[in-house]
């Protein structure tokens, strides 16, 4: 195996990543710079108007390989100005295309990094998409378009409430499939756990103290 992708490939390629994100209509990317200790890494972190998201997620599949959605995360902001909610999807470009299959177990790809280029190299992008105030907070769904988008989209309305317009077979994941229509506990009127509450288990919403917890806090 050749030896890591250097930093001025990989930092070239985000670069490139940003500035086709951001000719996209109601789109803007940058490049955020980061240090695991040992080697800086670029990402591109962008916004994403609601109307623009399902065309920058196809052209981002499509023409920039972007293979994999590793996590949704939905936030309830009923005290920010510009916007009530928000939907943060994490993608990721893994550079792993076609690998063999030996008696059904997939086979690792053994590739030079100093070989990769362009879209070849790998990259995180995170896509920030702020919605208005609204008892219906949607967004359209890229459940075909990354098979990880499918429980994520799923996890994040149980939870929030924000609902994937497109999305096929939503359902409760986490919550009882019994749950009240319209309660998601992760919207902030509910006051579940931590806020306003020092406390690491508030007993007034059920939640009994555990010894080992006594003290703490949040």
């Amino acid at each position: 195996m050749g030896k890591k992708i250097s930093a001025a490939a990989q930092q070239k390629a985000a670069e490139e990543l940003a500035k086709a994100m951001s000719s996209f209509d109601g789109v803007s990317a940058e490049i955020d710079s980061r240090s695991s200790g040992t080697q800086v890494r670029h990402t591109v972190s962008a916004t994403c108007t609601p109307d623009s998201w399902r065309g920058l997620a196809r052209m981002l599949a499509s023409e920039h390989h972007v293979d994999h959605c590793s996590m949704i995360t939905g936030i309830h902001w009923p005290e920010a100005a510009g916007k009530t909610w928000e939907v943060v999807y994490h993608l990721m470009r893994t550079g792993v295309r076609d690998p063999a299959s030996i008696e059904g177990v997939v086979q690792p790809n053994i590739t030079d990094a100093e070989s990769l280029t362009g879209s070849e190299i790998p990259m995180e992008i995170q896509i920030s998409i702020s919605l208005p105030d609204t008892r219906e907070p949607a967004v359209a769904s890229v459940q075909d378009l990354w098979v990880g988008a499918d429980w994520n989209e799923k996890e994040t309305w149980d939870l929030v409430g924000i609902d994937f317009e497109g999305h096929e077979g939503m359902r409760r994941v986490l919550n009882p499939h019994e749950t009240p229509v319209g309660y998601h506990p992760l919207q902030k009127q509910h006051k579940l756990r931590y806020h306003g509450f020092e406390e690491m288990y508030d007993d007034a919403q059920g939640f009994l103290r555990k010894p080992a917890d006594a003290g703490k806090k949040k």
